[in-house]
C-alpha cells in the first residue's frame, strides 16, 4: 500500500512518462493481442489525461 501511495503522489508528467513506459512493455508481454493492445490503449490515454491536466494547471497558473 505505501508504494501505492508514493506513485500517486509523484510529479504528474513523470507518471504520464512511466504510462508511456508501461504501454511500451504492454506491446511485447506475453499475452493474447487483444490483452496486449487493451492494455496499451489503457496506458496511452491514462498519460494523455495526465499530460492534459498538467497543461490545463500550468495554463491556469499563468493566467493568475
Amino acid at each position: 500500500m505505501a508504494k501505492l501511495r508514493l506513485f500517486l503522489t509523484q510529479n504528474p508528467s513523470k507518471r504520464a512518462a512511466a504510462h508511456r513506459a508501461m504501454a511500451k512493455a504492454a506491446l511485447f508481454a506475453d499475452s493474447s493481442t487483444r490483452t496486449r493492445l487493451k492494455r496499451y490503449n489503457h496506458h496511452i490515454d491514462k498519460a494523455q489525461q495526465l499530460e492534459a491536466r498538467l497543461t490545463d494547471t500550468q495554463r491556469q497558473g499563468a493566467s493568475a
